[in-house]
């Protein structure tokens, strides 16, 4: 299959700088509207993704991101709330990003392009092979997402790839590859757009129906969240509410108590 860099098509779209406001917003908008529809055809491989992740964290794996720029940030983002929200340790899903945590604010000049610097990154938190690490690259090009998975299967580590070109080179590397063909941008070439957007849906679904096939939620509710303000201890005090017949002030009492809502309902389950 020969490889076609669709990302970085020209725009369908014209002399942007003469539209007014509100039909930018709307142009854009409309683009936007694809993006679901073409992670919907990506659900197939993003599924067998999420049961490889669920299987090594069963087994005391780990789920690393790595990425360069906005990929690289989208990674960190979805590894970040994931001890909040689920209340799992920090170092459960771990983003990395090229040029290291100065990259999230500031781009670092070449650092997509290191060739070694990936696997450098991964050995700091002593990756083996319960772990998985999914490459995240629009493109599916960029060097340092690609030369990191593949020492990684060279090490027996499974990788997958998040990535909106068809074909793409990152794709070829990974185990469980996933390609989101979000076509042309609305600027030509700026993957931050619907290429981005793209990422961060199929990034929510492989966090969330991994944490709730490891039980992080009951019913629908993230009863292992941290309460970490005044908002989510009210959140948890309904919670309890929900699954146990008592007021407002005796669940915000066992909660407390308890220090989350997960063990208030499991000792009044007792």
């Amino acid at each position: 299959m020969t490889f076609i860099k669709t990302t970085e098509q020209q725009s369908q779209y014209e002399h942007l700088e003469t539209m007014s406001v509100s039909n930018l917003l709307s142009n854009i908008n409309k683009e936007d509207k694809t993006v679901p529809l073409a992670v919907e055809k990506a659900l197939p491989a993003i599924e067998s993704l999420v049961n490889v992740i669920v299987t090594k964290m069963q087994h005391g794996g780990r789920l690393f991101y790595i990425g360069a720029g906005t990929s690289g940030r989208l990674g960190i983002l979805d590894a970040s709330e994931c001890p909040p929200t689920f209340g799992v340790p920090f170092d459960l899903v771990i983003g990395i990003i090229a040029g290291g945590d100065s990259a999230i604010r500031k781009a670092v000049e070449n650092a997509e392009d290191n060739t070694a610097q990936a696997w450098l990154d991964l050995q700091k938190y002593n990756i083996n092979e319960n772990d998985v690490v999914v490459g995240i690259a629009a493109s599916g090009t960029t060097p340092y997402v690609i030369s990191g998975l593949e020492k990684c299967n060279e090490n027996n580590i499974t990788t997958g790839s998040i990535s909106c070109n068809e074909g793409s080179p990152l794709s070829t590397v990974a185990n469980f590859p996933i390609e989101v063909v979000v076509g042309a941008e609305f600027i030509t070439g700026s993957s931050r757009m619907k290429a981005g957007t793209a990422q961060k849906l199929v990034l929510n679904m492989i966090s969330t129906a991994t944490m709730i096939q490891l039980g992080k939620v009951k019913g629908n509710k993230m009863i292992d969240m941290q309460l970490s303000n005044s908002k989510l201890i009210d959140r948890g005090v309904k919670m309890i509410m929900d699954e146990i017949p008592i007021s407002y002030q005796q669940a915000r009492k066992l909660l407390k108590q308890q220090g989350s809502v997960r063990k208030v309902i499991e000792v009044y389950n007792e």
